[in-house]
């Protein structure tokens, strides 16, 4: 009996063994050169990664409310108009399209978008490490096109490229910027000694982060730093961020309304996904996990290289883990985004009134200095806070309670300018000007249309503002 049950144990194992797949082992090598940009050289090792990255070229088939390829970020919310003036992001500021297409996005825009200089490449080529290290600080400071110049003929409208990831030899994943390596040092987080999950979120930090560009004394770029030094892994806040602004000058332009240098914000995507409340963060999921969901094709199981929204992908990314249908999936996120772009909408009407009334106290006679330059410090904590939402790119759902944390402080700081604006014309014998929403459209639509075909303020302000009935409205 004992004896029949080893044999038929060794029976049913010899068939089992054979029904597995073989035994999967690791590559040392691919044979893809050092150095090579082409993502075409690596698709002829990666056939089915480079099918799902060629995707990165068409045109979004699903559309997502708030982020759609191509579409003005402008115009639906007239405010921003106002809280721009003075450089290339009141002129034209579009929804990007595919990752493969950012070069070419960035070569078609409004030339005042790339009057920084050569470090507007940074995060657009491949090339971009290389020309910043045999140019050293002219790779900065150069007009954009002079550096553009120097990419190879066949690559000069190339984005993305496997190599910005993935090591050649190994395809291992690596950082291939310098700015995320020398943030992650100054906060305390050796790169050398980062998992594989956390490599899954930071490949993509590269440059879905805010960032700043130093100026010399005649506003020429010197440097590209990832404002992170007063923040902490997990906890990258915009007051750290603004702090740091601050304290080491990293003003980059003139703010036409308000009569004050200004530093930015840009798409803090990782700043704020992994900021405390980000029940994802808080689980261990990584940006990889939502953006390039694991697919079949054929008999391979791979990970998708077309890296777009789970809302364009009709949730698909979101039903790994949850078991709901992808309607109520998706009804869950607009809700948030809903909500969050109230908060938006409302901050930053109320933001730009702030900043039309400091305005005109600028125009008045015998103003109280103090108090017009109090204003403006609470201008300048508003605009960021209100920007920092803006700029990034899942309208709040990334982290809804932090989003709406940030708002309500941009809410309540423009409040603080716009008493302290109106205190001061008060105080100079002026009477303040009247500044409802509707009004800053008006004032939107007369300085700043017709544009030329670029972004034009939309009347009312547009679909995205009054999606829930909001609109700033008496705001």
């Amino acid at each position: 009996m004992k004896r029949g049950a080893v044999l038929l144990f060794l029976f049913l194992s010899s068939v089992l063994a054979g029904c597995a797949q073989p035994a999967r082992t690791d590559v040392v090598s691919v044979g893809i050169p050092q150095g090579e940009k082409d993502p075409a050289v690596w698709g002829k090792k990666y056939p089915n990664h480079y099918d799902s990255f060629l995707k990165n070229s068409e045109k979004s088939k699903k559309y997502s409310r708030y982020r759609s390829d191509g579409e003005d970020r402008l115009g639906p919310w007239p405010f921003q108009f106002v809280l721009f003036d003075g450089w290339g992001m009141s002129v034209e500021y579009n929804e990007p399209n595919g990752h493969t297409e950012m070069l070419k996005d960035q070569l078609a825009i409004d030339a005042s978008r790339r009057k920084a200089g050569g470090v507007c490449l940074t995060c657009k080529s491949p090339y971009s490490p290389g020309l910043k290290e045999r140019l050293k600080a002219d790779y900065f400071r150069q007009p954009y096109e002079k550096v553009h110049g120097q990419i190879p003929g066949k690559h000069q409208q190339l984005g993305i490229s496997c190599s910005d990831c993935h090591e050649p030899q190994t395809m291992d994943l690596r950082i291939s910027r310098w700015p995320l390596l020398e943030a992650l040092k100054a906060i305390g987080k050796d790169p050398g000694k980062l998992t594989r999950q956390e490599m899954r979120s930071l490949v993509c930090a590269q440059c879905h982060v805010t960032y700043s560009i130093p100026k010399d004394g005649g506003g020429a770029s010197v440097g590209l730093k990832l404002p992170w030094a007063y923040g902490k892994w997990g906890n990258l806040s915009v007051e750290a961020v603004v702090t740091q602004i601050k304290k080491e000058d990293l003003k980059e332009w003139n703010h036409k309304v308000t009569g004050q240098k200004l530093g930015h914000v840009r798409h803090p995507e990782f700043e704020l996904f992994s900021a405390p409340g980000s029940v994802h963060w808080a689980a261990g999921v990584a940006c990889a996990d939502c953006h390039m969901p694991y697919e079949r094709v054929g008999r391979e199981k791979i990970s998708s290289h077309h890296w777009e929204s789970p809302v364009k992908g009709n949730m698909r990314a979101c039903m790994q883990c949850h078991n709901q249908s992808a309607e109520w999936l998706k009804e869950q996120v607009v809700n948030i985004q809903d909500r969050v772009n109230h908060m938006f909408t409302k901050a930053g009407y109320t933001v730009a009134r702030a900043a039309l009334l400091i305005e005109a106290a600028e125009k008045a006679p015998k103003v109280d200095a103090v108090l017009l330059g109090r204003a403006k410090e609470m201008y300048q904590e508003a605009y960021y806070r209100n920007t920092w939402i803006g700029a990034e790119n899942s309208m709040g759902f990334h982290n809804p309670p932090e989003a709406l944390r940030v708002l309500g402080d941009a809410l309540d700081f423009g409040y603080k300018a716009e008493v302290l604006a109106r205190s001061a014309l008060m105080k100079a014998g002026a009477t303040p000007p009247e500044m409802n929403a509707e009004m800053i459209d008006a004032v939107a639509a007369k300085r700043y249309a017709p544009r030329e075909g670029r972004n034009e303020p939309q009347k009312g302000g547009g679909k995205k503002a009054t999606l829930i009935g909001m609109a700033g409205k008496g705001a």
